[in-house]
């Protein structure tokens, strides 16, 4: 559901404060609601939030682009764009999980954000043909888990990771360095013009915007917070997929590396990565579902009898109505899916077990017995 014209204007503005980032906007909105409270607070003097200081409270009061927000408005409604913001039910789940996640989005296409499979395959854009073959051969080898496929669209192994994933159709996103104005870069377009039609694109950046380094860095938190896992096939000693393994291992998402030879240029980024721990190898598809614990579920029987003799309090119920809909699943993604802390969550599922009604499993995972 669109929100309305009033929290679409006042979460815009609240986007384009100067100093005050993602995190310190979610402190604010938390404390007084809405960004128009915020806004509010910050005129009449009564913001009192912890880690909100004076200089951003100045910037609040002093905030007068509003002529800007309302041409962005104009933009997105000209041009369709479905706004996203973090107190929509259709804002990814595993998003609200990273501390840094924006405020708003702006997206096209069909893709589900919350889908129960996602993944990220980013790498140098300076690809090999072994590169190449890599993100052919392990897409590939997916394609019957039928997960989206999540990269930036540059050059080199995103724009592969996008070209194999719609060649098996599978659903594939884009996450933009820029606004909707353009594709960057331009020789792309025809391929996020299929993305549309399968997956989508993904923004936080208006359409007024410019193309800018620091950009495509910042979204590469998007990338890495909307996936389960991260895969690099091919980086550099730097480059922008290893900042993106860095922040997916930050919000505890699975990392995992496609190795090369020591004398490989492109492959040294992802040795290290294995190397210091921070991936784990991989050399085929069949090495993440075994990872990621994508093996092919049992059906199981309904169980609509266990209400008859087990007296459920509300959290152990939404525990056993999120198993009988998934079958397997992880502790973390448990969590993230029933916003629970891990420590609460972890306590219920003891006493759960011990009364028979769910299992554990290798790898932190649970099902119903």
């Amino acid at each position: 559901m669109q929100m309305n014209s009033d929290t679409l204007f006042y979460l815009l503005a609240l986007q384009k404060v100067k100093n005050i980032g993602d995190i310190s906007a979610k402190k604010l909105l938390r404390h007084f609601g809405s960004a128009q409270a915020v806004f509010e607070a910050a005129k009449h003097n009564e913001i009192e939030v912890q880690d909100i200081g004076s200089v951003m409270i100045r910037s609040l009061k002093n905030f007068n682009d509003w002529q800007r927000v309302t041409e962005e408005i104009k933009y997105i409604e000209q041009n369709q764009l479905k706004v996203v913001s973090i107190f929509d039910d259709d804002y990814p789940y595993r998003l609200q999980h990273a501390p840094d996640g924006p405020i708003l989005f702006f997206y096209q296409g069909n893709a589900d954000l919350n889908h129960r499979k996602m993944i990220s395959v980013v790498g140098t854009r300076n690809m090999t043909s072994y590169g190449k073959r890599m993100v052919a051969e392990i897409i590939e080898g997916l394609v019957d888990y039928k997960p989206v496929i999540i990269s930036g669209l540059a050059y080199g192994v995103d724009v592969e990771a996008h070209l194999q994933a719609l060649k098996y159709d599978l659903p594939t996103i884009g996450v933009l360095g820029h606004g909707f104005q353009r594709v960057y870069p331009a020789i792309h377009q025809k391929i996020a013009r299929q993305m549309l039609e399968n997956g989508g694109l993904i923004s936080e950046f208006w359409h007024t915007d410019p193309v800018d380094r620091n950009n495509f860095l910042k979204r590469n938190r998007i990338v890495a917070g909307m996936s389960e896992a991260v895969i690099i096939i091919e980086s550099a000693e730097k480059g922008g997929a290893l900042v993106t393994a860095d922040i997916a291992n930050s919000y505890n998402r699975d990392v995992f590396a496609v190795p090369g030879r020591a004398s490989d240029t492109f492959s040294k980024g992802c040795n290290n990565l294995i190397k210091n721990n921070k991936a784990a190898l991989i050399t085929e598809a069949e090495d993440i579902i075994n990872m990621l614990q994508w093996t092919e579920e049992k059906v199981k029987p309904a169980s609509p009898q266990l209400n008859l003799f087990v007296d459920l309090n509300e959290d152990e119920q939404a525990i056993f109505d999120l198993l009988q809909t998934e079958g397997k699943i992880s502790l973390d993604e448990m969590s993230l899916r029933l916003k629970m802390p891990v420590s609460k969550l972890a306590q219920i599922l003891l006493q759960m077990e011990l009364n028979n009604i769910v299992t554990s499993l290798p790898g932190k995972f649970f099902e119903l017995l």
